[in-house]
């Protein structure tokens, strides 16, 4: 593949602070990017050097892109594939189409991961309320999730028995749905890793994440894991990049049950879970990513301190209803602290708004700090999230 260089002209599908990332690593190296997205103010349209504020699907505006850019990227899987198949004709996209279509739906994912022989928990594929009936009875207690557009908890609901899973899927208006048998957790981790045309493969230290009602609240690395597991981890998620011929940053999340890893989602883009690396790293998540798109030699991804990534919700912005700006100076007077901001307009409760990091050679007293820092900015207590 011919190599891409600067100052060529990037598109990228998807304005929110992935793509934001993904623009600054760009434009860094001297590329200038054109975003995608039907929100006027997304955050990566705001940095871009032109935002065409149009639909995924517009047909003008994907011509416009294909016209223009020497190649065109996403930052999250919900992008139309049929999309990307249609930018494919013209000009070299990656991910490529069939690859996020795996991971945009949950059936597709789970049968990409059987055919495999790769981890993965019980499930049963529910279209009707025939397909609840018949569903094993092991795979209760469980989890319904909707094959599509879920993420962050939402369109995931707890069932204990069949009853429940049947008022579930209804309350779903009858969509497709994954019933997932429920594991008993030890912990959950997640590798981000590269890929790029030739196979050449870069993965980066496996996280440890912790969740709060459904959403990434913070993740720890390297992950408190024995060494071996994480190493079954890393090859796991190359094998996934592998089988789909991958070209890009992908990120793939396990369950760690009963000292056993299951694959629980994949995800097309740089992840949640990988902040870490714009402050922890060599090179971060959304240069590799740049790096797989243009054909450059992918970076080192080691890490040259231990680092503990903590998401900041919208709630943060309100105290007792009212509206208010936290107190990030006192936020970025706790040493080794990164604070970033996404630069979206409007705080909502459960809208991801910024995160922070705190960096150190000591695993535990960095963790020590970065919930010293949670508390302050949040006043959160730490027992619900297994990290006390």
């Amino acid at each position: 593949m011919t190599a891409i260089s600067p100052p060529a002209r990037l598109g990228i599908l998807g304005g929110g602070q992935l793509g934001r990332y993904f623009v600054q690593a760009a434009q860094k190296l001297g590329y200038q990017v054109w975003v995608l997205d039907p929100d006027p103010d997304s955050p990566a349209g705001r940095i871009a050097d032109r935002h065409l504020a149009m639909a995924y699907d517009d047909r003008a505006a994907l011509d416009t892109l294909a016209a223009h850019c020497a190649a065109i990227t996403t930052e999250f899987e919900n992008v139309p594939a049929p999309s990307l198949e249609y930018l494919a004709r013209t000009v070299r996209v990656a991910p490529a189409a069939a690859a996020v279509a795996i991971c945009q739906d949950r059936i597709a994912e789970k049968a990409f991961l059987r055919q495999h022989g790769l981890p993965h928990g019980p499930y049963a594929v529910i279209r009707s309320a025939d397909d609840v009936a018949a569903a094993d009875s092991a795979l209760f207690p469980g989890i319904l999730k909707v094959a599509r557009f879920g993420y962050d908890g939402k369109g995931q609901s707890r069932v204990s028995n069949r009853n429940e899973a049947l008022a579930a899927f209804h309350a779903s208006g009858d969509k497709a749905c994954v019933l997932e048998a429920l594991l008993p957790l030890d912990t959950e981790v997640s590798v981000v890793l590269a890929r790029g045309e030739s196979g050449e493969t870069a993965c980066f230290p496996v996280a440890e994440n912790s969740h709060r009602h459904g959403i990434l609240d913070v993740s720890i690395v390297p992950a408190r894991i024995p060494e071996a597991l994480a190493g079954s981890a890393r090859q796991c998620a190359l094998q996934i990049a592998e089988a789909m011929g991958y070209v890009g940053t992908l990120a793939v999340e396990f369950f760690v049950s009963r000292g056993r890893l299951f694959v629980n989602e994949m995800a097309p883009r740089p992840h949640n879970s990988g902040h870490y690396t714009l402050d922890a790293c060599e090179t971060s998540q959304y240069a590799q990513q740049l790096r797989a798109l243009c054909g450059l030699p992918l970076a080192d991804p080691a890490a040259g301190s231990a680092a503990v990534m903590v998401n900041l919700l919208g709630e943060l912005w309100f105290d007792a209803g009212r509206l208010r700006e936290p107190d990030w100076p006192g936020l970025q007077a706790i040493p080794g602290l990164r604070l970033h901001l996404y630069g979206k307009s409007e705080a909502r409760p459960g809208r991801k708004m910024g995160h922070f990091t705190v960096v150190g050679k000591d695993l535990p007293e960095t963790l020590a700090t970065a919930m010293r820092a949670r508390r302050f900015i949040g006043n959160w207590d730490d027992s619900d999230t297994g990290l006390a």
